[in-house]
């Protein structure tokens, strides 16, 4: 007589890279939006997850669906085209308002240039994600985390009492990897929270998923250029059609950037050089794309071809 042994597993879907070949300079638009059906058993959170988004991110691009019961069969917006942010296509790109990464890898030898991309958690109003250009400084396998005065304190106030050192292991919020920035006190990081990727809810640090952090982590290389930027509206020309692509500004910066007129700015840079009646505006969806701030990049222009 045959015995078998039936053991309860819990499956968890890892997050998808999103790995794409590096277009030209003239085009600033990657990917495309997709979408997916919601089984019974999914929350938001599980399809970001499964498709490498962030929870933000995907909730801003379905804003009539129950985070946590979408119901079956719901169709679910999965927002993966991006509009390269504006900076040199070197190194890592963390966008802070979009909370997501780009990484643009050196090409090996017979390789055509490619762009990696993740979802990351960025700081809190009150523990900022800085900006500026930096560097990776150390990797880390197994990192332990010693964490500030400060962070105990707040901690204590809630009742939790954390440890002078926090050591290695599935209980580290620093996860198995980190980059150390050369910006002291700044990394980028796995976690032992994954649910919350995607949401402005770290003390400065940038956490990615487990899954993603481990690619990161192999490809990336000491002195690896960092750069910290913050865009809330991105434009990009793909196939003869203009993107616009916004995100809910950080709320230390929006004020300044609604008066700046920003995206006005940026469009206009867009079309800069182009013969006037080369192109068309379409001023109703730029109106509707600043005010609804999906995360998703919408045509706002077009070429015009001469007769």
């Amino acid at each position: 007589m045959r015995r078998f042994l039936i053991v309860a597993t819990t499956c968890i879907q890892l997050a998808q890279a999103e790995e794409y070949v590096l277009p030209p300079e003239d085009i600033g638009v990657v990917g495309q939006t997709e979408t997916e059906q919601a089984a019974h058993e999914d929350t938001l959170s599980d399809i970001a997850r499964r498709h490498g988004l962030g929870f933000d991110q995907i909730v801003k691009a379905n804003p009539n669906v129950d985070p946590w019961l979408p119901g079956t069969g719901t169709i679910i917006t999965l927002p993966k085209r991006h509009v390269l942010p504006d900076a040199p296509r070197e190194g890592i790109v963390i966008n802070v308002p979009e909370m997501r990464l780009f990484y643009y890898p050196k090409p090996k030898a017979g390789e055509l240039p490619k762009l990696l991309t993740y979802p990351v958690s960025i700081g809190r109003l009150d523990w900022k994600t800085p900006l500026g250009l930096t560097t990776v400084a150390a990797k880390v396998t197994n990192p332990t985390w010693t964490p500030p005065e400060t962070i105990r304190r707040e901690h204590a106030a809630q009742g939790e009492i954390l440890p002078a050192v926090v050591p290695a292991g599935p209980d580290n919020p620093l996860g198995q990897y980190a980059l150390r920035l050369g910006v002291r006190g700044y990394l980028i990081h796995g976690t032992d929270k994954a649910w919350g990727i995607g949401m402005r809810v770290t003390h400065g640090c940038m956490r990615l998923y487990p899954e993603n952090i481990e690619t990161l982590f192999k490809e990336v290389s000491v002195g690896t250029p960092v750069r910290l930027v913050s865009q809330p509206f991105k434009v990009g020309w793909l196939s003869g059609i203009l993107y616009l692509q916004v995100f809910q500004p950080l709320e230390e910066e929006e004020q300044t950037l609604v008066e700046q007129n920003t995206h006005i700015r940026l469009l206009a840079k867009a079309v800069e050089g182009r013969p006037r009646g080369s192109y068309q505006i379409d001023g109703e969806a730029i109106r509707r794309t600043v005010a609804n701030k999906m995360g998703l990049p919408i045509p706002v222009g077009r070429e015009i071809l001469a007769d």
